[in-house]
């Protein structure tokens, strides 16, 4: 389990966390939506430890990430897999390379051993046979899937997804949200999802979250998400800016 106990976070006068109180059970699907700049992004780097709140704290399964030594810490983030928005796959190296570096540099596997997980990975997310391809031989829905097998290759507790479908056809994104759902299943993982993409929001989520001005205002299934009384949930899950009585609508 996740708890995030008023969490808190600025940069330079820009506050961003503004006291975050969040619990995550193990097992679930979490989504966290939010307008551009709520900070959810900035939420995701603080539960793997990337940055250190001003106020708060982060438990991890109850060992709070900055009241451990760092050796501990180090382990605790190997607990955690991430897809990142644009996949982060490094070009110079190959499909094998990318999927197993975090094998190679964090186990004592011999070489045989990691290519026989590189492998169990890559069908985990229907690639199997692509590890000598490069990343830029690859479209962006293969490129989401060679980042997600790395993301699964130390076996995670957690899998935190940064907008997994941006940039995606409807398809493909489709596609993913069924490998995530999956996974999820399969591994018995935490699934952390942070999207603007309602449609995959309502189809992965056991629970969703909305961040607004640095705080949660909303806390509820999929069904209580779209019937929410709050106005500014009901006007981002609707798509709907706020009326502007300058702007002309008709003509």
């Amino acid at each position: 389990m996740i708890e995030i106990k008023q969490v808190r976070k600025s940069f330079g006068e820009n506050q961003v966390l503004q006291g975050v109180d969040l619990t995550i059970r193990d097992g679930e699907s979490l989504t966290i939506i939010g307008q551009s700049g709520c900070g959810k992004s900035v939420l995701l780097k603080h539960l793997v430890g990337l940055l250190r709140p001003d106020a708060g704290h982060i438990l991890v399964n109850g060992r709070d990430l900055w009241a451990v030594k760092l050796k501990e810490l180090y382990e605790i983030r190997k607990k955690f897999g991430v897809l990142f928005q644009g996949a982060a796959l490094f070009d110079s190296m190959t499909v094998e390379e990318n999927v197993g570096l975090g094998l190679r540099e964090h186990t004592k596997m011999s070489e045989v051993a990691i290519a026989a997980r590189v492998e169990e990975c890559l069908g985990m997310v229907s690639l199997p046979g692509s590890q000598n391809l490069k990343p830029a031989e690859l479209s962006g829905g293969m490129r989401k899937r060679v980042g997600l097998a790395r993301a699964i290759a130390m076996k995670p507790s957690y899998i935190l997804y940064d907008e997994p479908t941006t940039g995606l056809d409807p398809i493909t994104a489709d596609s993913i949200n069924d490998l995530m759902i999956h996974l999820n299943e399969e591994l018995s993982v935490t699934t952390i999802v942070v999207t603007h993409d309602m449609v995959s929001a309502y189809k992965i989520s056991d629970r969703i979250v909305m961040l607004h001005k640095g705080v949660v205002v909303h806390s509820g299934t999929v069904q209580e998400t779209k019937e929410s009384p709050l106005e500014i949930v009901r006007k981002f899950v609707e798509g709907k800016a706020e009326e502007d009585p300058h702007v002309i609508t008709s003509y």
